[in-house]
């Protein structure tokens, strides 16, 4: 038994493009380490309650700053960066563990103007509760995101970050599967809250408001085409196709869903109906020419100039099924006690230990596809196969264990107000400020940093730029970033695309 599961093991980590894998852990790793210390900061010297220009650099640095240094000049070193981080949260945290006194668990009503507000506003069991690790997962994906579009054309950022040509893995590869799956997680949150109302879901009025959802996608889509096109600007026509973009699959997402969620849910899951197209779309390559089609055939039609965008999307969709089959389980303020795991958990237990499952389940699913004893696959961005929407969710369920673990620790006690404004106060207490506006306005930020990184590219040689200048140029992208962001976010401002 030992040495099979070292067997198993093995193929894991040499399917995976060697070490690539856990460099990539690492890495992306920087980003809970950084909120682990903006909530130390935050929870034991409440350092951002006062958000002024002190703050926001603070914030900026911690939660930017340290990803942009992940990817550029720490990219060797990432287990440096992450005790940088780490450190000085432990040192934060220590004395709370030593003294009698516990961390804040909220434990009073928050009282303004000498009165309780504790009977004031919504009961908070009857809404769907904010989450800030949710905030701080997707707010964290935005940004190692725009931060990897411009870095790439610099020499600065490794070329191992980059995406891979046809098989293997790479933190971009990660990166806009990631994308797909933030915006599945994202998507629960309506369907619950037509449950909730009790809406009835029929298939004229669903593919309608998914019309209104897939208009702007495609109008970006045909812009960034024509854009692109016009300005002779740099394509990898392997990665999507000729004239296919990934606004496009963003575009196609919204309708697709629709039908999905017609399905009786007794009987057909999201889950599993994203492992069962993911796993007829792996055979359909695996036993017809479609996979030989994909790779190697002459552009010399439409459909084969821009094959791999066509037949990549069902991969993606796949992931985006996860992500929301993960968000309908785990954004509920209480776990039905027909799917509690554990009783006698707190709900936010129950959320934290529902993620290490969903991680745990995905991670053995995807040892058996690759392992060569068992599947031998290969993991393909290019096509989005099974092993890539395994990898892909196997990857964000740990990442949001990993900001769901921090909260629990930092923030005890986050949800446990009767009164809806009480409990929105808390949130916005344990919610970086930066990570949330690139969280309430992403696909927004996401145009914006295209835009900017055309007008880059266009503007500066980027593979002739030294280290300094890179890292300036890439320091003062992410900033402007961030301060528009943030400035969007203070006003309550979020555009909808």
């Amino acid at each position: 038994m030992a040495q099979s599961y070292k067997s198993l093991k093995e193929d894991f980590v040499s399917n995976l493009s060697g070490g690539a894998v856990w460099e990539i852990n690492y890495v992306t790793a920087v980003a809970p380490a950084a909120v682990l210390l903006w909530s130390a900061l935050q929870s034991r010297r409440d350092f951002f309650v006062n958000y002024g220009p002190t703050a926001f650099t603070i914030d900026f640095l911690l939660n930017v700053g340290a990803i942009l240094a992940a990817t550029t000049i720490y990219s060797s070193a990432p287990i440096a960066l992450n005790t940088l981080l780490i450190l000085p949260a432990v040192l934060l945290h220590i004395p709370t563990i030593w003294s009698r006194s516990r961390p804040k668990k909220y434990s009073h009503p928050t009282v303004a103007n000498g009165r309780s507000e504790g009977k004031r506003g919504q009961d908070s069991s009857e809404s769907l509760p904010e989450r800030p690790f949710i905030t701080h997962y997707r707010g964290s994906m935005m940004v190692v995101t725009c931060v990897a579009i411009l870095a790439v054309d610099f020499r600065v950022f490794p070329r191992r970050f980059a995406k891979v040509e046809t098989w293997g893995t790479s933190l971009m590869d990660m990166g806009v599967g990631s994308f797909v799956f933030a915006a599945g997680l994202a998507s629960a949150r309506p369907v619950l809250k037509a449950g909730a109302d009790g809406k009835a879901t029929s298939i004229g009025p669903s593919l309608l408001a998914a019309a209104r959802h897939s208009l702007p996608l495609l109008l970006l889509g045909f812009i960034r085409l024509y854009s692109v096109k016009g300005l002779d600007y740099a394509e990898h026509v392997s990665e999507y196709g000729v004239h296919w973009n990934f606004f496009f699959t963003l575009a196609l997402l919204p309708p697709f869903t629709a039908i999905v969620q017609i399905l009786p849910q007794s009987l057909f899951s999201v889950h599993s109906i994203a492992l069962a197209a993911t796993l007829v779309y792996q055979a359909v390559l695996d036993t017809t020419s479609l996979k030989a089609y994909v790779l190697t055939a002459p552009r010399d039609n439409l459909l084969s100039q821009n094959r791999e965008g066509l037949s990549s999307f069902i991969g993606y969709f796949g992931i985006f099924l996860v992500g929301q089959a993960v968000g309908l389980d785990i954004l509920p303020r209480k776990t039905p006690a027909t799917v509690a795991l554990v009783s006698g958990l707190s709900p936010k237990q129950q959320i934290l230990t529902r993620l290490v499952v969903w991680s745990a389940w995905f991670s053995v699913l995807l040892c058996l596809a690759i392992s060569y004893r068992t599947f031998g696959l290969q993991v393909s961005r290019r096509l989005a196969n099974l092993p890539y929407m395994l990898w892909v969710s196997t990857f964000n369920c740990a990442q949001l264990a990993l900001f769901c673990a921090i909260e629990a620790l930092m923030f005890p006690g986050l949800y446990s107000a009767t009164d809806q404004r009480i409990e929105t106060r808390r949130c916005k207490h344990a919610t970086s400020q930066v990570l949330g506006a690139f969280n309430a306005n992403g696909l927004a930020i996401f145009l914006l940093a295209n835009l900017m990184t055309g007008l880059v590219n266009l503007s500066t040689n980027t593979l002739q730029a030294n280290r300094a200048k890179a890292m300036v140029t890439l320091f003062l992208y992410t900033l402007a970033l961030a301060s528009i962001a943030t400035s969007l976010y203070a006003k309550k401002i979020k555009i909808k695309l």
